[in-house]
């Protein structure tokens, strides 16, 4: 492919001048600006922390090891940032001068088959100590203790194609999936936890948030936490945790027709006042509910709207203090942002590659995207606020500022890389550089 040689009548002449591909440049990087990424990662010692936790599961002999751990985890992790998807991808990658300076080496990295045998002999344990550096990160990420954390639960689906360990198909999705749990406060993730489809939605939720809550009061005793999630998290012994554990939550809570009975007025209200307005009419109200398995009554906020395709009523519990209409609208609502947090991570950052055979092996990826998630969402708080990238996803980012060509010329004492005069975003990406330095 090197020595790839396109005729001169392929394209068409501009002035006379004939035009001439061929992959003969030499030491020539579409990722240029991946170097801003990989300082980023070294100043908040993120992938160093994953190395130094991972490598008591190394079993290879140190005699023979050419790739370090942390070689293999920022070679994967800044891949999945730079639009790599594929592990079969490394072959080529290892060869690229400016991943290897990234990395922090000046020789071929690991190849396909070294990154794919890392990732296959994953554990279980490997892939708990990741996640607690996830969370480690998010603490170190405040100044001083917060007043309040709301804590966003979510699930969603990953289409599976072959024979992965603890495939299943789910009805509601209509194809064999995972169901991973995403858990994120504000823009920062805290967990990527990869389920099975076969089980309760719900499925170990009220572990890990027992274990957040744990880790972040051991940190901030005074902290207010709030779980917020849909209904498919509204579960009642759950909620008694929460008010056991002075945790906030508020919580979706499905259709019933004693919910529909008891706001049954609101919704006749909502009707007329759309009848008369010719406006779509939004009302609130408060009920104080308990299914036949609860253990006690609670609030549950009901809201019914009346628009031009009809009613539409939806259901909140919560503990919370508040008018029913500001807990709908400024906070329950404010959810369906993780919704595009989880997009971000799925498309853009490649969470959905679980295609491996084994389980922790596709663990193990999402994780992978979890990191390059935590980087990126980093670069955004730390470094891009106050300039038009400050609320890009990670694609736009990755476009703009990641895949930028380069020439790299290396001698005994130095490495040049020389980019184009004619990019466009040459002022932020001087000034991103110059804040990534001033990081401590």
């Amino acid at each position: 492919m090197n020595n790839l040689k396109l005729s001169s009548e392929v394209f068409q002449r501009v002035k006379r001048k004939k035009i001439k591909l061929n992959f003969d440049g030499g030491d020539i990087t579409s990722d240029g600006g991946l170097l801003i990424l990989s300082e980023l990662d070294k100043k908040l010692n993120l992938t160093k922390d994953i190395a130094d936790v991972l490598k008591p599961f190394d079993e290879r002999q140190p005699g023979k090891v050419e790739h370090s751990v942390q070689d293999i985890i920022r070679q994967r992790v800044y891949a999945i940032a730079a639009g790599y998807e594929d592990v079969n991808d490394h072959d080529d990658l290892r060869l690229d001068s400016l991943m290897q300076t990234a990395v922090g080496k000046d020789t071929p990295l690991g190849s396909a088959s070294t990154v794919s045998r890392f990732e296959n002999t994953s554990l279980r344990e490997s892939c708990v100590q990741i996640s607690k550096i996830i969370v480690e990160q998010f603490i170190r990420s405040f100044d001083s203790a917060p007043k309040e954390l709301i804590l966003d639960f979510d699930a969603t689906d990953i289409p599976i194609h072959g024979d992965q360990e603890n495939k299943f198909f789910h009805g509601y999705y209509d194809h064999y999936c995972f169901l991973p749990l995403y858990v994120f406060s504000e823009e920062q993730l805290l967990c990527a936890y990869l389920r099975p489809s076969n089980d309760d939605p719900a499925r170990h939720t009220w572990a890990i948030l027992s274990l957040l809550v744990k880790r972040l009061r051991q940190e901030w005793p005074d902290v207010k936490i709030i779980f917020r999630g849909d209904s498919g998290f509204c579960r009642w012994k759950m909620l008694r945790w929460c008010d056991k554990n002075d945790v906030k939550y508020i919580v979706g809570i499905g259709k019933n027709a004693r919910l529909k009975s008891f706001s049954s007025r609101l919704a006749i209200k909502a009707r007329k006042k759309y009848n008369r307005t010719g406006k779509k009419a939004k009302l609130f109200c408060d009920i104080y509910y308990a299914a036949k398995t609860w253990d006690k009554r609670r609030r549950v906020i009901a809201k019914s709207e009346h628009n031009s395709k009809g009613p539409n009523r939806r259901y909140v519990v919560t503990n919370l203090n508040g008018k029913a209409k500001e807990l709908y609208e400024n906070l329950y609502c404010a959810r369906g942002n993780m919704e595009n947090r989880i997009k971000e991570q799925q498309l853009d950052l490649f969470a959905i590659r679980t295609s491996c055979e084994k389980w922790y092996s596709n663990q193990f990826r999402i994780l992978f995207s979890a990191l390059a998630y935590v980087l990126f969402e980093r670069l955004r708080a730390l470094i891009l606020k106050g300039t038009k990238f400050a609320k890009a996803q990670a694609n736009t980012i990755r476009l703009k500022l990641i895949k930028i060509g380069a020439v790299i010329r290396r001698n005994t004492r130095k490495i040049y890389i020389s980019m184009s005069e004619a990019y466009p975003y040459k002022q932020i990406f001087e000034t991103v550089i110059k804040k990534v330095a001033l990081l401590e």
